[in-house]
């Protein structure tokens, strides 16, 4: 990959000069559609991302070409980043990016020259956006020498995505992308940012991601439904309970909140929150024991929680896990989004193939098409390549 990157940037623009990144994609181990409502997550970042390769400019233009976008050279200029691009909307992750940080005060006077490239599939809910808004603040930050802190990084891939790009979503993807660790997960607290490192100890087992291939972005689904479900939910039980979010709610309670909200959507969303919030914690106490057993059984029950109550996976999804099941995997759930995108199994190494094969074969003959499947390690976080 590296000599690549060198040939091609070279070819592009002519230069022998320039400085190679890479920022990797993330899957949730659990906690997921809880980083906006406040509790811990599971995520870890993956071998799979995206790569830059860049150099300075002597003026205000930025050149952005994409190996998976573009057909020619994109180029926007630093006097002009409120205007997004409507032809080329994933340029706007890299605008969005150099607009917040100047807008934030940060002293970026010059231009750059930029290759990108990426391993990852998009719109498969790895966070291939926030891996490139993390990578060009990354970028950014060295370049200009602005001493940004990862948690900052995290912080402000969060404001990119949320109020330049539309989204509502959480803090998890950026933080995992920045903050990660080769061989752990990180249980992270997204009310507080407070993070502990929590080791993945795969001997016999394979982490594989299975992407169903259906394409969707988020902007596009019921993401943002699912968020203002929540926060209805969190307005009316503000009411009743002294809380902050609806993470902050326990499993107790649940009995006396299906009486008070009577309202039987919102309820079910309110109990995946809580009971999602129960197994990432109970997910955290098992890797630190190594009990792969108990990790997968809470995997599977994720999964049923966001498929009953949450209503996230559909037809792909569910397909994939109920043919994961059938393979007797350690566990598998959906990851991400949903609506789409992918699932995460954990495999005993030596059914890997078998696996593959099978719900290969059982996905084609009820999708109609192919999933792919990608084999992956928990990887570190954003950084020079």
């Amino acid at each position: 990959m590296k000599q690549c990157l060198i040939n091609d940037f070279k070819k592009l623009y002519n230069e022998k000069t320039h400085l190679l990144y890479f920022s990797p994609g993330r899957v949730n181990l659990i906690g997921e559609h809880i980083d906006y409502n406040g509790g811990f997550v599971m995520p870890a970042a993956i071998s799979y991302g995206t790569y830059g390769a860049v150099s300075l400019r002597e003026d205000n233009n930025v050149y952005v070409y994409s190996k998976g976008f573009s057909k020619e050279v994109v180029s926007f200029s630093l006097n002009k980043l409120s205007e997004k691009d409507l032809d080329n909307s994933w340029i706007n992750y890299i605008k969005g990016v150099f607009y917040l940080m100047k807008d934030a005060g940060y002293k970026i006077n010059k231009g750059i020259n930029l290759l990108i490239t990426s391993t990852m599939p998009t719109s498969a809910g790895l966070s291939s956006s926030s891996s490139l808004e993390l990578l060009i603040i990354y970028i950014l930050n060295d370049l200009f020498n602005l001493k940004l802190s990862k948690v900052e990084m995290a912080k402000l891939g969060k404001k990119v995505e949320n109020d330049y790009i539309g989204v509502n979503s959480g803090i998890m993807d950026q933080f995992a992308i920045a903050n990660s660790k080769k061989d752990y997960a990180m249980i992270l607290n997204t009310e507080t940012l407070d993070f502990e490192y929590v080791p993945i100890e795969l001997k016999d087992e394979q982490l594989i991601i299975v992407n169903t291939n259906k394409k969707r972005g988020l902007t596009d689904s019921k993401y943002n439904e699912r968020f203002n479900e929540c926060r209805k939910a969190l307005s009316l039980l503000q009411n009743k309970y002294n809380i902050k979010n609806l993470a902050s709610l326990s499993v107790n309670d649940l009995e006396d909140i299906k009486k008070y909200l009577n309202n039987e959507t919102l309820y079910k969303r309110v109990k995946h929150v809580i009971t999602e919030q129960n197994r990432t914690i109970l997910s955290g106490k098992a890797l630190k024991a190594n009990d792969l057993e108990t990790f997968g059984k809470l995997m599977n029950e994720s999964h049923i929680s966001l498929r009953d109550d949450y209503d996230v996976t559909g037809i792909e999804l569910d397909t994939l896990f109920l043919e994961s099941i059938k393979q007797n995997v350690i566990g598998a759930r959906m990851t991400g989004a949903g609506f789409g995108g992918c699932l995460i199994a954990l495999v005993k190494n030596d059914k890997v193939n078998d696996y593959i094969s099978n719900v290969k074969k059982a996905y084609l003959s009820k999708i109609g098409y192919e999933p792919s499947f990608y084999k992956v390690e928990p990887s570190s976080g954003t950084s020079k390549y």
